[in-house]
């Protein structure tokens, strides 16, 4: 059989699909539409909220967000080397996230972005902020604490490190991991998301509509190997001088307003990676979600989305 279109992820509801060229690449680009009987300012007019999906997931992870924060321009994006975007053999460093970011900022039209990002999206909102601050007015983050707070958290505990560590070493393998990811019509995405969910969404049909287009999204043609090359840079990166400097430069008290949500049934990134992001970000908010997982925005959408307007209507 065929491997799939990337149109497969041209998936249809109250939002537009566009094509953005930033830093040098082709992005594919979900913005939601106005309300037909909104009469407040046109879209290019209000604040720019981009979205940022995690790892082996695409814009439609937003789904929740692009139908709740409509008071706003929000666009979701298929980053570098996922869905409907171009996919490049390199630049899943830092670096290039950040600046893929700040480029779709300038491509969108706005001097500025708050940036919301869950998971590896997170990560580039943290870097963003950090390397392009003036393209950044806020960040929030899901299931995302700050690289550095992460890192020393998986070294230095048991648990974090075990929920984590065996993931990120297993994705350094050449060409392995990729079959791995697409075999069986991308099946390993569906068991990677049922480890990581909370029961109450993964019972849901939600759920199973959710998976059903991750599984087909991770087998367009080099999505899987672009999504892995994410978490390779991510360890490789720590043995080489260009890793320690980036770590170097994140390793600062973050300048802009930050948000950050996790799920209290989170077994992938736990209470301490968060708790030791407050150092880096003394005066974010942190909120956790009662009887979410790893996917909070996703599984509990209203809870998610409340937050995410308080501390947008704040800024």
């Amino acid at each position: 059989m065929a491997p799939p279109d990337p149109s497969v992820v041209r998936i249809d509801g109250p939002w537009r699909h566009l094509e953005v060229h930033a830093n040098g690449i082709r992005f594919h680009v979900v913005e939601a539409k106005a309300n037909p009987d909104d009469i407040e300012a046109p879209l290019i007019e209000r604040p720019l909220v981009i979205l940022l999906h995690g790892f082996g997931s695409f814009w439609y992870s937003w789904r929740h967000q692009l139908r709740g924060l409509r008071k706003y321009r929000v666009v979701a994006v298929d980053l570098r080397g996922y869905g409907g975007s171009d996919k490049p053999p390199r630049g899943y460093d830092g670096w290039t996230l950040a600046g893929d970011t700040a480029g779709l900022v300038r491509a969108l039209g706005h001097r500025s972005a708050t940036l919301v990002g869950h998971a590896d999206g997170g990560l580039v909102c943290w870097a963003t902020s950090v390397l392009h601050p003036r393209m950044v007015g806020a960040i929030a983050v899901i299931s995302s604490p700050h690289p550095a707070a992460l890192r020393s958290s998986a070294l230095r505990r048991r648990d974090q490190g075990l929920a984590l560590l065996p993931w990120m070493l297993r994705y350094q393998v050449p060409m392995w991991p990729e079959r791995a990811l697409t075999r069986r019509d991308g099946q390993a995405v569906e068991r990677l998301v049922r480890s990581r969910a909370g029961e109450k969404w993964v019972d849901s049909e939600d759920f199973t509509q959710t998976v059903a287009h991750m599984r087909r999204a991770i087998q367009i043609p080099s999505a899987a190997h672009s999504a892995l090359e994410y978490q390779r840079w991510a360890v490789r990166s720590q043995l080489r001088s260009e890793g320690r400097r980036f770590m170097r430069s994140m390793k600062r008290e973050l300048a802009v307003p930050m948000l950050h949500i996790r799920g209290d049934r989170d077994p992938y990134v736990l209470a301490d990676p968060v708790q030791r992001t407050q150092r880096y970000a003394p005066h974010g908010r942190y909120v956790t979600v009662a009887g979410a997982g790893h996917f909070v925005h996703e599984e509990e959408p209203d809870a998610v989305n409340d937050e995410l307007m308080r501390f947008l209507g704040q800024l």
